[in-house]
């Protein structure tokens, strides 16, 4: 089913987040029945919970055609000897395990669709950064798994990433990270929105990442003590 059609009907994991919201609020301006979900319908830190969160919007929407995995959890700065076995599992539950098990849930309602699966991603994913080491290692399973899922829900399923680089950034370092970038300015949780849209609807692509970061993978000499 083309997402140019009648039924558009969206699941927005982390739905209730900065960027998550964004998404969710994009989609619905676009006319899609969108279910924002947080871990209130379903903690993807557990198999169980991804079954839920899905369970849930099936009973919303009625199927799905396009999902949207942007939770995350466990992006917390520390030193690598102050790493603990708490944030790797904080960092690899929700993010490279729980977007498994999305996928894995809403795999036989998007086949039915011929639907989407959009997951976003981090420029992590692509760079070392050491003061976030599981958040980076498991962004970069995160990446492996959109090409895995790509090949292994083809042909009836799309799976896209989305790569956000500042684009939700604390109070008080806008200038340092916008400066970070080629493009010298930060983006918004809306660019990341826009890219989403456009890969729910761009019918040959799959197994592909859209970075929406200013540039900031493609320079060289990144510093890398984020």
């Amino acid at each position: 089913m083309s997402l140019q059609g009648a039924h558009k009907r969206a699941l927005v994991c982390g739905g209730t987040g900065r960027v998550g919201s964004e998404v969710a609020a994009r989609l619905t301006s676009e006319g899609f029945t969108v279910v924002a979900a947080g871990r209130a319908e379903g903690d993807l830190r557990r198999r169980a919970g991804a079954d839920a969160v899905v369970r849930h919007a099936l009973a919303e929407l009625g199927g799905l055609d396009l999902v949207v995995q942007a939770a995350g959890d466990g992006f917390v700065p520390k030193p690598v000897a102050a790493v603990t076995e708490e944030d790797w599992d904080a960092a690899l539950d929700v993010t490279a395990k729980g977007t498994f098990f999305l996928a894995q849930a809403a795999a036989p309602a998007l086949r039915e669709s011929h639907g989407v699966l959009v997951i976003v991603e981090d420029v992590a994913s692509f760079q070392p950064w050491r003061s976030f080491a599981p958040h980076a290692a498991a962004k970069a399973a995160q990446a492996m798994l959109t090409r895995v899922l790509a090949l292994a829900l083809a042909p009836e399923v799309r799976v896209c990433g989305v790569a956000p680089g500042p684009v939700a950034v604390d109070a008080g370092t806008e200038e340092r990270r916008a400066a970070e970038t080629p493009l010298q300015r930060l983006g918004s949780p809306g660019d990341v929105a826009e890219a989403v849209l456009y890969l729910a609807r761009a019918q040959y692509v799959t197994g592909s990442t859209i970075h929406v970061d200013g540039g900031l993978a493609a320079q060289s000499g990144l510093r890398t003590g984020a």
